[in-house]
């Protein structure tokens, strides 16, 4: 399972009225080893009991994710092939 569909399953016990102990039991016994653990069910029951709706990761700051493909390998390759004495600062800025 995703996290995602965890975090539904957890939000419609909550919804139910189920505690954090009654659905992590719950969960382990459909989910055996694949459940989440029970500090992790107990913050999502937080989250949602306190009015959280999404089962969806929040954004966060920090590094974007990269992308590595094979038309930017051709970009950076031909860059670096007509100025070999360019830094790895002065690739990414162009």
């Amino acid at each position: 399972m995703e996290k995602t569909e965890y975090r539904a399953v957890i939000k419609f016990f909550v919804l139910e009225g189920l505690s954090a102990t009654e659905i992590h039991t719950k969960m382990v016994k459909v989910l055996k080893e694949s459940a989440p653990s029970f500090p992790t069910v107990h913050r999502w029951v937080l989250d949602f009991k306190r009015g959280r709706t999404s089962v969806e990761d929040e954004p966060r700051s920090g590094r974007p994710k990269s992308a590595t493909t094979p038309e930017i390998i051709e970009q950076v390759y031909d860059i670096v092939c007509k100025d070999p004495s360019l830094t790895k600062r002065e690739i990414a800025d162009t």
